[in-house]
């Protein structure tokens, strides 16, 4: 049943959320149909969203690019916000398909500014973050189905 539309995000408010919010999570199907659940740091450019990683993940991804992706924020039932993305990852395998995609560039320039100094370091600059082998790829995950879902709007709740 679908949340009724009063309590999803707005646009600004989801755009908002995603791009301040650090982690995300992300479902894939690993070996034996068994769910690897994985929080990961990421970008929002072009209404996709954009990580780099390695290992599990990636290979899950070539094996089968459905995943599910939940960004949420807060604690409290009250002041729960989130958005949750089901859809299709590609791995971008190479330089050529990396400097192919016409978002990745301005992903790579938000990471930089949203994790600055995130790992102790002063900036660490996204846009280098490429050929080190097969195994880290950038990976640009395409939405087809969004759910999202704002707590503060529900009627009669104490904050």
């Amino acid at each position: 049943m679908p949340l009724p539309a009063e309590l999803s995000l707005t646009p600004e408010e989801l755009d908002e959320i995603m791009r301040t919010s650090w982690n995300m999570r992300i479902a894939t199907v690993g070996p034996g149909s068994r769910i690897n659940l994985t929080p990961l740091w990421f970008g929002w450019a072009g209404g996709n969203i954009y990580f780099y990683c390695r290992g599990q993940k990636i290979a899950n991804l070539r094996r089968n690019p459905l995943a599910t992706v939940l960004v949420d924020r807060n604690e409290r039932f009250p002041e729960l916000q989130g958005a949750m993305f089901q859809g299709r990852a590609t791995v971008l395998e190479d330089t050529a398909a990396e400097q192919a995609d016409p978002h990745l560039r301005a992903a790579q320039d938000q990471m930089s500014d949203k994790y600055a100094g995130g790992h102790g370091e002063t900036r660490t600059d996204y846009s280098q973050r490429s050929g080190r082998g097969r195994h880290w790829r950038w990976v640009r995950f395409e939405p087809a189905r969004l759910t999202t879902w704002d707590n503060f709007k529900l009627p009669g709740l104490r904050r």
